[in-house]
């Protein structure tokens, strides 16, 4: 058996929960699920639960009806600036599939959310459908695409989004805001630098229209599990998903031999696992409501699953964070209106009891938190 170490929890929140059926469930409150106070309560569930992250699921994919699902969605960086205020420990992580996007609002929103949550913003980069799979046409045409990127020139693209969003957030050096009230000048316009990036998706020039936010650069999140994504991730990521076909340490071994390769050291990426979660009280508990969910709606199980009582899932969790050798896991709670009550008041005190759930404090950075270094501006030595 591997030896237990402490680690990390992210949560991610999506609709009523992963299984396609938790909106039936009671207590579900699905007619609340596009409203402000039903966020506010998973996020602050999560928080209770020791969550470093919060990761809120988006897609730019054309709305699909699928028989017995919830349907529709609510946009993740307005979501995360939303939670900003009503938060005070995890990090903001709204997921943005970049493709076809402008990579100046990109940047800006998701400044945003790093100043309304005082330092705690993140982004997951993700990219659109590719060329070849379902719903590709339209989701290109929607942006005024006539036809979809394929998988390698939409992670070409997401690279280059990156590139642009971390030098817009560099553009205003932390002391541009002077507050001269003698001089009568707001900003020190030298300290407030046109970016110039010409690439082979958008050209951009000019600074943010937004300042500094309070680190430096927020935390940028991406999946491992392909290998254009890997490529990225290794160059660019502080925070790298990945989920497991089963509980091996071989994926997240390489997640950190090609961050290595890139010429990064490894310990200063946080690699996450994923697991999908069904919690009770029991195990017997949580049996019976999955069976009820799977008999509303099919689904395909995910490979990496934790059904069970609040025992079961916390040594579950242990478990599989010592034999893959990652940082810590994301939940994916199957039924929120159930789980995330179960993971704050069950499951994370049997991790704090054994010293084993790491969790952020109140006050500092999500920076902060991972032990990463807030990057000074890149145009603050140009002057």
């Amino acid at each position: 058996m591997s030896r237990a170490r402490p680690f990390r929890l992210a949560v991610e929140l999506s609709g009523a929960g992963v299984h396609p059926a938790a909106w039936r469930l009671p207590h579900a409150d699905a007619a609340q699920v596009f409203t402000a106070p039903y966020w506010v309560r998973l996020a602050q569930h999560a928080e209770r639960a020791g969550a470093t992250l919060v990761v809120l699921d988006d897609t730019s994919a054309p709305v699909r009806e699928q028989h017995g699902a919830l349907v529709g969605g609510l946009d993740a960086i307005g979501v995360a600036s939303l939670l900003g205020p009503v938060t005070s420990r995890a990090g903001l992580a709204p997921v943005v599939p970049v493709t076809y996007l402008e990579p100046f609002h990109v940047g800006k929103a998701v400044q945003t959310v790093d100043h309304v949550s005082l330092g705690r913003g993140a982004v997951q980069v993700g990219i659109a459908a590719a060329d070849g799979t379902p719903g590709a046409d339209d989701e290109a045409r929607r942006y005024d695409e006539r036809t979809p990127r394929d998988v390698d020139a939409a992670w070409r693209e997401a690279d280059d989004v990156i590139e642009v969003a971390t030098r817009l957030w560099d553009s205003w050096e932390d002391d541009a805001i002077v507050l001269d009230e003698v001089a009568d000048r707001y900003i020190d316009r030298d300290r407030v630098h046109a970016i110039e990036f010409s690439g082979e998706f958008f050209s951009v020039h000019g600074a943010s229209i937004t300042p500094r936010s309070p680190q430096g650069r927020p935390v940028l999140v991406l999946r491992g599990d392909d290998p254009r994504a890997l490529a990225v991730a290794a160059r660019r990521a502080d925070v790298v998903r990945v989920a497991l076909d089963d509980a091996t340490p071989a994926r997240v071994d390489a997640v950190r031999a090609a961050v290595a390769d890139a010429g990064r050291d490894p310990a200063t990426v946080t690699v996450l696992v994923d697991v999908e979660v069904l919690l009770g009280a029991v195990d017997s508990e949580a049996g019976a409501r999955l069976r009820t969910l799977d008999d509303l709606t099919r689904r395909r199980p995910a490979a990496n699953e934790l059904v069970g009582g609040v025992l079961g899932v916390a040594d579950g969790l242990v478990d599989l964070v010592a034999r893959t050798g990652a940082d810590g896991a994301t939940v994916r709670s199957l039924a929120h209106a159930t789980d995330l009550p179960l993971l704050a008041d069950g499951v994370a005190p049997l991790l704090r009891d054994r010293g084993l759930l790491v969790e952020p404090t109140p006050g500092g950075t999500l920076r902060d938190v991972l032990g990463l270094a807030r990057p000074a501006s890149r145009y603050a030595t140009a002057r």
